[in-house]
């Protein structure tokens, strides 16, 4: 509770962060020459953005949304609570919602508050490798976070990929649809990051379908044993994380397109359906690859086992053939006065000759049985 109450403490204490005459915010605690967390501000009206002489603070935008209609869309990239505390008293946003964004590391989620929703998206991005082997990063994830108000959106973004700066390009080109308002926005973020979840599923299906190949390749030579079940195990980490990307976030989809919402445009709702859709075909996937690199797993560690059984059918084997000497050996070097043929002329060769023919004849009864 103490950091709850510490936490609405900083939302009501706009005093903290310092405007710039760029436009952006920056912490007063850091350097002046620090870059700010504000991506980008803008004002819409009619679908269309309503273009200024200079870059507008987010106070200067509300003001021009109150005076003039429309709604802003405000774009932060990782900030710190100071930097969000001025914007969060601004639109009243709630300081639990307020902890998450800066906080970051959530799960995917929907949360509805007094005059506005708030939104977590896990982007996944597929990282590009020459070779998969058990230390490949095969996907990386990074955190949209949206709040969606009647006259504001705000996005606030962690990691290094999925930046919404082209999204933001397409959205101003197709003034119809942005004229919708927040929830259009909304809607083009979700689409947005369920398409990279498409590709990315089509990404690690190649990777799935290359191991695949090479567990069950038959005489495949020059790949140290183990090294197939360090790949596989990898692989499964990294589409465990994909997983946690995707499962929660069916659960939300479900509810902005199926449940009515005064926030959520009814035309914009019924767009919400497709990107339930294809969420949950990418679920499936998901899901499907989990299982399938269990199975591939299995099968590895089943042939592991079966290569390990015929070496130790090989060492028994050969061990049985040499046995046959020693023995023999081991008789006539005992120091005896008296023994069969000992002073025989022929009794050399014939006892070598009977030692060979019986150490073939137990190798081909192997060979013939499988054992060598």
């Amino acid at each position: 509770m103490s950091m709850i109450r510490d936490l609405r403490a900083a939302v009501v204490r706009p005093s903290r962060v310092s405007l710039r005459k760029d436009g952006g915010t920056y912490d007063a605690t850091r350097s002046p020459a620090a870059a700010s967390a504000v991506v980008d501000c803008a004002v819409y009206r009619d679908g269309r953005r309503i273009e200024t002489e200079t870059a507008l603070t987010p106070h200067e935008a509300v003001r021009l949304v109150r005076r003039d209609g429309g709604f802003v869309w405000i774009g932060l990239h990782e900030p710190t609570e100071a930097e969000f505390s001025g914007i969060a008293s601004e639109f009243g946003l709630h300081p639990l919602a307020v902890e998450d964004a800066v906080q970051a590391h959530q799960r995917p989620k929907l949360e509805r508050y007094d005059d506005s929703l708030f939104t977590v998206f896990k982007t996944i991005h597929y990282v590009e490798h020459d070779q998969l082997d058990a230390n490949s990063e095969v996907v990386e994830s990074g955190e949209v976070m949206c709040f969606t108000g009647r006259d504001f959106f705000i996005t606030v973004r962690h990691g290094g990929q999925g930046s919404l700066r082209a999204l933001r390009h397409r959205l101003q080109d197709d003034p119809e649809l942005l004229a919708k308002g927040p929830s259009a926005v909304l809607h083009a973020i979700a689409d947005h990051v369920v398409d990279g979840y498409i590709a990315v599923a089509d990404a690690v299906q190649d990777d799935i379908d290359e191991v695949e190949t090479e567990v069950f390749s038959p005489g495949r030579k020059g790949s140290p044993r183990g090294s197939d079940a360090g790949r596989i195990y990898q692989l499964k980490r990294e589409v465990l994380e994909f997983k946690r990307a995707v499962s929660p976030l069916l659960r939300p989809m479900q509810l902005l397109s199926e449940r009515p919402m005064r926030l959520i445009d009814p035309d914009i709702q019924k767009y919400f359906r497709d990107v339930a859709d294809h969420l949950a075909r990418v679920q499936e996937q998901v899901i499907g690859f989990d299982e399938l690199l269990n199975s591939i797993l299995q099968a590895n560690l089943a042939q592991a086992s079966v290569a390990q059984n015929e070496d130790m059918r090989k060492i028994t084997s050969w061990a049985a053939i040499i046995a046959v000497p020693t023995m023999v050996c081991g008789v006539y070097g005992m120091n005896f006065d008296h023994m069969p043929e000992l002073h025989w002329r022929y009794g050399y060769p014939v006892i070598m000759g009977i030692t060979v023919v019986i150490c073939l004849g137990i190798h081909r009864t192997l060979k013939r049985n499988g054992w060598l």
